[in-house]
């Protein structure tokens, strides 16, 4: 029995959303619950008992962060269903993004930059923030973590205990505002320890307080230092509050020759990141740029990078480690690891295409990070067989 392009798309949709509510490890109840329906709705809609309807598919999305997955599968769906019924209307519009009961703080843009200059790092974070809550919000926590050997922990720990971060060397600036409303934010340590500092950010100064009340925008700017005997080779940015665009660059000195890649882990998995880290040279710095429309909640995005040329800061974890602990760092899983049992599914193209390219991606990047950390590997003759996350 044959069935019509617009019930195979309904049963791509209603697959898609199966397959991320598993992923999320929620039940149907839970998912019903963070979307604001009624709790038997999803089990209609995944039994193909009730039409998924606009608002339906982003909730879904939202709760899910499916990456934009299940609100392509419904936009297919919807376009062909009212192709067929050309003289129906179309369900009214909704909100450009729906967000779940009970939240508060959104960040609608970040931008993190990560400078080399004069042996240290300085971390400039930017933040377009919008309170969705009901509160206003007079505070915002800043963390800061080292590691400076993060393949390596009781190394990695002896080290920062000789080598503590300081309040005096992190040198934190914060502001908070536009234009010429600019307010300096103040300070009020939250946690101290060898390798990591925590501070909030008050929206308050010597001239009084200026809170973020419901409904309102503001843009919060931060900076600090880091010399660069305690700054491991990496650059992470965790998603703690719903997130809309994420840019991070890295800015490094050409002569220093450095290979940058990076990595996604979420809640589904741990795979490269699955756009390009784009590179160029100005002025005689190497500017490496990363950016996601689709930032998952709770993920973390993390770059990587060596240094192959004169002058680079020197970073001897590799002659301390085995092969095998180094490929584990750059993500290559090891032999007799479950990931490596489970069947592999072909791509179906042309329609999955982008997914098809994405995994390339993903491939060469591996092979970049690979050369990187076994550099000569090849001229000795050696061969070692590897499997990428992704």
């Amino acid at each position: 029995m044959t069935t019509s392009p617009v019930e195979r798309a309904a049963d791509q949709f209603v697959s898609a959303l199966a397959q991320w509510r598993i992923e999320r490890g929620m039940t149907k109840k839970q998912l019903a619950a963070r979307m604001g329906f009624d709790p038997s709705y999803v089990s209609h809609v995944e039994g193909r008992r009730h039409k998924p309807t606009e608002d339906f598919a982003r909730r879904a999305e939202a709760v899910l962060a499916a990456g934009g997955v299940i609100w392509e599968r419904f936009q297919q769906y919807d376009e062909l269903r009212h192709a067929r019924n050309a003289p129906l209307r179309r369900d009214p519009p909704v909100p450009v993004q729906w967000l779940p009961p009970g939240t508060g703080l959104i960040v609608e843009r970040e931008a993190a930059q990560l400078t080399y200059s004069d042996k240290a790092y300085r971390c400039r974070i930017r933040r377009a923030l919008y309170n969705a809550g009901n509160e206003p919000v007079t505070r915002y926590l800043m963390k800061i973590a080292v590691d400076r050997f993060p393949h390596d922990p009781p190394g990695s720990n002896r080290h920062h205990r000789l080598h503590p971060l300081t309040w005096e060397e992190l040198d934190i600036a914060a502001l908070a505002g536009e234009g010429d409303a600019v307010e300096r934010m103040d300070l009020r340590p939250k946690l101290d320890r060898d390798a990591a500092k925590e501070v909030w950010l008050l929206f308050a100064n010597e001239h009084g307080q200026f809170p973020l009340y419901p409904g309102e925008r503001t843009t919060i700017e931060y900076a600090y230092t880091v010399g660069e005997e305690k700054w491991g080779q990496w650059f992470q940015r965790a998603v703690r509050l719903p997130t809309r665009q994420l840019t991070v660059r890295l800015d490094f000195p050409a002569e220093f020759e450095p290979q940058v890649w990076g990595f996604e882990t979420s809640l589904a998995a741990d795979v490269p990141v699955r756009n390009p880290v784009e590179r160029r040279i100005e002025a005689g710095r190497a500017l490496f740029e990363w950016s996601t429309d689709v930032p998952l909640l709770n993920a973390r995005y993390r770059l990587e990078w060596s240094f192959r040329g004169p002058g680079a800061p020197s970073y001897d974890e590799k002659a301390r480690l085995r092969a095998s602990a180094r490929m584990r760092g750059i993500g290559i899983v090891q032999r007799g690891s479950d990931l490596l049992r489970q069947p592999a599914r072909h791509f179906q193209l042309p329609r999955e295409e982008v997914e098809a390219r994405e995994a390339a991606t993903g491939l060469l990047s591996t092979l970049e990070r690979l050369e990187s950390a076994h550099d000569g590997f090849h001229r000795s003759g050696e061969h070692l067989l590897t499997c990428d996350r992704g």
